[in-house]
């Protein structure tokens, strides 16, 4: 009898379980598993960019006499409206996670959709970018600057597009079905991601654009 009151009791909360949409086993911090790998990259990602922005700091000034450096050639009211199209893409990305935890699906796709378009468009800026840059003569090899600038802002600018094709997977993947508001945390996970690489823009933003020689 006692065997089959623990059996019963775990199949009880089992069911409760994925009624609530959290069937994920249980961890000593009360998240998820998933959740938890997507921290722990994320805390990776800023030991990563930490050493990149540091780097980029330590040789923005090193360039030889006659060549052309980051500074000499910023729009910063262009670079300015690009990023707060990026920012904008945080509040499409809330609204989205909001609507999908409604079980509005529709709504859902409509602001993942937003938020990939936003991102898209900051990068199709960045792209702009580059591409004037090195009309006006500052490429990857024309001095440790220029080379820590673009590595900087294009590894950023690839997480970017990461992050819109993983918005765009799970358009398609509400669009079929396959992804109901039972498993509203992917959708937050995928947030977490995008935000992060928000955050970041702002941090390089300030170091690399906005503060002085």
């Amino acid at each position: 009898m006692a065997a089959v009151a623990v059996e019963h009791g775990a199949d009880e909360a089992e069911h409760n379980a994925e009624a609530s949409g959290h069937a994920h086993p249980p961890t000593n911090t009360g998240i998820s598993n998933d959740k938890v790998a997507m921290w722990a990259f994320l805390g990776s990602e800023c030991l990563l960019f930490g050493a990149l922005i540091s780097t980029f700091f330590l040789y923005r000034s090193r360039a030889p006499l006659g060549t052309v450096k980051p500074h000499d050639v910023y729009d910063i009211p262009f670079t300015s409206v690009s990023s707060f199209i990026l920012l904008m893409s945080s509040l499409t990305m809330v609204l989205a996670l909001s609507a999908f935890n409604r079980a509005d699906s529709r709504r859902a796709m409509v602001w993942l959709s937003a938020t990939a378009l936003l991102g898209a468009t900051f990068l199709g800026g960045q792209i702009y970018e580059f591409t004037v840059f090195i009309r006006e003569g500052m490429t990857m090899k024309t001095n440790p600057a220029s080379s820590s600038f673009y590595v900087l802002t294009g590894f950023h600018g690839t997480h970017v597009g990461i992050g819109v094709l993983i918005l765009l997977a799970l358009v398609i993947l509400i669009a079929k079905g396959r992804l109901t508001p039972e498993r509203a945390e992917t959708v937050e996970i995928a947030g977490l991601y995008w935000h992060f690489v928000d955050v970041v823009w702002v941090v390089v933003f300030t170091v690399v654009y906005l503060l002085p020689l």
